[in-house]
C-alpha cells in the first residue's frame, strides 16, 4: 500500500515519512495507531490523530457533520483521554471515532462493561497493585519490553478474572525468559548486566581508554626516565598497565611495539593495539550474546506478541471503564427505527464541574417500551404528564432565557455521539437509531448575510445527502431578522420532517412557526420564579407539547430588587410597567415570603 493512498498523507508528509522511518514502518505505524513514531518522524500530534482517525474509521468521521459538533467529540475525547492509564491508551483513546456498525458498538460496549465489572471486582491493594503496573509501563516508554513486564506484573498482582482473564493463557516462564532478555537489548546494543563477560571486557576496554589519555601520568607512574633499556621500560609498562586495567600480562605484552621512537611513542602505540584489540572482543562477545537474547525471544515471540496485544487492550478497556465508572454512565440501546430517546440524561460538562445536574427526559422519533416492560419516562418532579411523546420527529423548543435549552442539546449530542462510539451514555436510560450525520449548531452571535449562508451551507446539505440525520439547532434566528428568520426556520423544520430527520430546533418564535408539519410538536421550557438569592428558578425538563413561557417579568423583578438607590429603580420599575407591574411585584412578594 502506497502511503499517499492514506487520508491526509499528501507527497511532502509522505516524503518526511519515507525518509525519518521507511515506508514499511510508517504504515506499520499508521495500522497500528503508533502515535510516537509519527510525531518523532515529524508531524504535529493533532495531524497524527487526525491521519489515523480516518485510516481506521473515516465513515465514522463522516458523522460529525457540523464544527459543533466537531467540538462536543473533542470534548468528549479529551474528557476520555483524561482518564487513561498510560500515555498510549490515551493515545488510543484520541484515535476513537464512531463506529461503523451496530454490532462494532455492542461488542465495544460488551468489552466495556466487562472491564468495568473487573475493575469494580478488586480490592483496594490490588487495585493499586495494578496502577503500579501500568505506571511502570509508562515510564519504560511502552513497547515491547514494557508490555512483557506489565503482563508478568499482573500475573503476580492475581488479577485473573474479567478483563484480565486472556492473561492467565499466557505462558509465564517463557514470558519471564523473553523479559530477562528484552531487559538487555536496546536496538542493536546489548546494554550492560547481559553478561559477565561482556561487562569485563568493556570495562577493561574504558579502563585502557583512559590510560591512553593519560599518557603524561603512565610515564611518570613507571618512572620513565630512570629506566635504561627498552625490556625494563617494557617490563615496568606491562606491570602497571596489567594493575590499572585487568587485562592479562601476556595480552598487554603482545600489544606493545618491538620498537618505538621514545617512551612517549611506545606507551601511545601500545595502548592504541591494546585498545583496538579489546574493541574487537567486546564485539566479538556482544554478537554472541546478542544472538543468545534474541533466540530467548524468538523462541517465545508468540508469547511476547500475545502479552503485548493483551496489555494493550486491558489499558484501553480499563481506561474506558474508569471514565464510564467516574461518571455512572449507562449502556443504550440500539434500535432499528428513528429514535432518540433519553431518561434521567444528565450533561457531562455540568457533571465534570462539580454541579448536580437536573436529569432530563426527552424524546424524539418512535419510542418504545424496554426490555424490561417500563416505558422511557420523566423522573423529574414536574406537573407534566411523565409520558413521554413517541412518533414525533421533530420538536420545537422553546421557553425561558437561560432554561438549559442549549444545554439539552449539547446533552443529546454527548448521547448519540458517545453511543456511536461504542461507550455508555450519560442517562438512566437510552433509545438510540442509527444515524449518518449529526448536525449540531449553536446560536452564534452574529447577524449579518455571510453568517446566514455558512450556516445554511452547514446545516442544509446533511438533510438532503444523508438518508438518517439528526438535527439540534440552537436559536436559528440569531443569525437574521426575526421575519425571514421564521420563515427559514420553518422551511428548515419542513425540510427535517420531508426528508425524514430527527431534529430539535430551540426557538423564541414558536408561534410564528405555527402551523408545524404534523409530525413535529412544540415543547416547552419554564422559569418558576425567583430563589431566594433572587437566581432564575427554572424547571429543566422540558413540557411537551407546551409553548415555554418568556421571563422577563423576573428578570426585571431581580433588577428592582437589586437596584443600587432610588433613581436605579425608578428606571428599572418603569421596565414593570411595560412588562406587568403587577406579574413583578408579585415575584418580589414571593421571594420576599420565601426569605421570611
Amino acid at each position: 500500500m502506497d502511503l499517499e493512498e492514506y487520508w491526509g498523507i499528501g507527497p511532502k508528509t509522505c516524503d518526511r515519512l519515507e525518509t525519518t522511518l521507511g515506508t514499511e514502518r510508517a504504515i506499520e505505524a499508521i495500522e497500528t495507531i503508533d502515535i510516537p513514531a509519527l510525531t518523532e518522524a515529524g508531524l504535529a500530534r493533532g495531524r497524527a490523530t487526525r491521519v489515523l482517525r480516518h485510516a481506521h474509521c473515516e465513515r465514522g468521521m463522516d458523522l460529525l457533520r457540523t464544527p459543533d459538533t466537531r467540538r462536543v467529540y473533542k470534548d468528549l475525547i479529551d474528557r476520555i483521554a483524561a482518564h487513561a492509564l498510560t500515555k498510549e491508551a490515551a493515545d488510543r483513546i484520541r484515535v476513537l471515532t464512531p463506529l461503523a456498525s451496530i454490532e462494532d458498538m455492542d461488542a465495544r460496549l460488551d468489552d466495556v462493561a466487562l472491564a468495568r465489572e473487573s475493575w469494580a471486582a478488586l480490592d483496594e491493594p490490588t487495585r493499586e497493585a495494578v496502577l503500579d503496573a501500568f505506571e511502570a509501563y509508562d515510564a519504560a516508554g511502552g513497547g515491547e519490553r514494557a508490555a512483557v513486564a506489565a503482563a508478568l506484573s499482573l500475573r503476580e498482582a492475581g488479577v485473573e478474572r474479567g478483563v484480565f482473564e486472556p492473561l492467565t493463557d499466557l505462558d509465564r516462564e517463557g514470558l519471564a525468559a523473553a523479559r530477562d532478555a528484552l531487559r538487555y537489548l536496546d536496538g542493536e546494543a546489548v546494554l550492560e548486566g547481559a553478561d559477565a563477560d561482556l561487562d569485563t571486557l568493556r570495562e577493561r576496554r574504558a579502563a585502557t581508554d583512559r590510560l591512553a589519555s593519560e599518557r603524561t601520568d603512565v610515564l611518570e607512574a613507571i618512572g620513565a626516565d630512570e629506566l635504561r633499556t627498552t625490556e625494563e621500560f617494557r617490563a615496568a609498562f606491562v606491570e602497571y598497565a596489567t594493575a590499572e586495567t585487568g587485562v592479562s600480562s601476556p595480552r598487554i605484552r603482545a600489544a606493545t611495539p618491538q620498537e618505538a621512537t621514545d617512551a612517549a611513542a611506545f606507551v601511545s602505540e601500545g595502548l592504541r593495539a591494546l585498545g583496538e584489540e579489546l574493541e574487537e572482543a567486546v564485539a566479538e562477545r556482544e554478537r554472541e550474546v546478542r544472538a543468545d537474547l534474541e533466540e530467548s525471544i524468538a523462541d517465545a515471540r508468540g508469547e511476547v506478541d500475545a502479552a503485548v496485544g493483551t496489555v494493550r487492550e486491558i489499558t484501553l478497556t480499563l481506561s474506558l471503564a474508569r471514565f464510564a465508572a467516574t461518571y455512572d454512565l449507562t449502556r443504550p440501546r440500539f434500535v432499528d427505527r428513528e429514535c432518540l430517546a433519553v431518561a434521567g440524561a444528565r450533561n457531562l460538562g455540568l457533571a465534570a464541574g462539580g454541579e448536580d445536574p437536573q436529569p432530563i427526559t426527552y424524546a424524539i422519533g418512535e419510542h418504545t417500551p424496554a426490555e424490561d416492560g417500563t416505558a422511557i419516562d420523566s423522573s423529574a418532579d414536574t406537573d407534566l404528564d411523565p409520558d413521554v411523546p413517541s412518533g414525533d420527529r421533530v420538536a420545537v423548543l422553546t421557553g425561558a432565557n437561560s432554561g438549559g435549552k442549549t444545554t439539552l442539546l449539547e446533552t443529546l449530542c454527548q448521547v448519540v455521539l458517545l453511543g456511536a462510539m461504542g461507550l455508555p451514555v450519560p442517562a438512566e436510560e437510552a433509545q438510540l437509531g442509527r444515524f449518518d450525520a449529526v448536525v449540531f449548531h449553536r446560536r452564534h452571535a452574529s447577524f449579518n448575510a455571510g453568517v446566514l449562508e455558512s450556516t445554511l451551507r452547514t446545516v442544509v446539505p446533511p438533510l438532503t445527502e444523508s438518508e438518517r440525520t439528526l438535527m439540534l439547532v440552537d436559536e436559528f434566528e440569531a443569525i437574521t431578522e426575526p421575519g425571514s428568520a421564521a420563515n427559514l426556520l420553518h422551511g428548515l423544520v419542513g425540510l427535517s420532517v420531508e426528508t425524514g430527520a430527527l431534529g430539535v430546533f430551540v426557538t423564541h418564535l414558536a408561534e410564528d412557526l405555527e402551523p408545524l408539519p404534523d409530525a413535529a410538536r412544540t415543547d416547552g421550557v419554564f422559569a418558576q420564579g425567583l430563589d431566594e438569592d433572587l437566581a432564575l428558578d427554572v424547571d429543566y425538563q422540558p413540557r411537551f407539547g407546551t409553548v415555554g413561557r418568556s421571563t422577563p417579568e423576573f428578570i426585571v423583578s431581580r433588577l428592582v430588587a437589586n437596584a443600587s438607590d432610588r433613581q436605579e429603580r425608578a428606571g428599572f420599575s418603569a421596565l414593570a410597567d411595560a412588562v406587568g407591574q403587577q406579574a413583578v411585584q408579585r415575584t418580589l412578594s414571593d421571594v420576599e415570603w420565601s426569605t421570611r
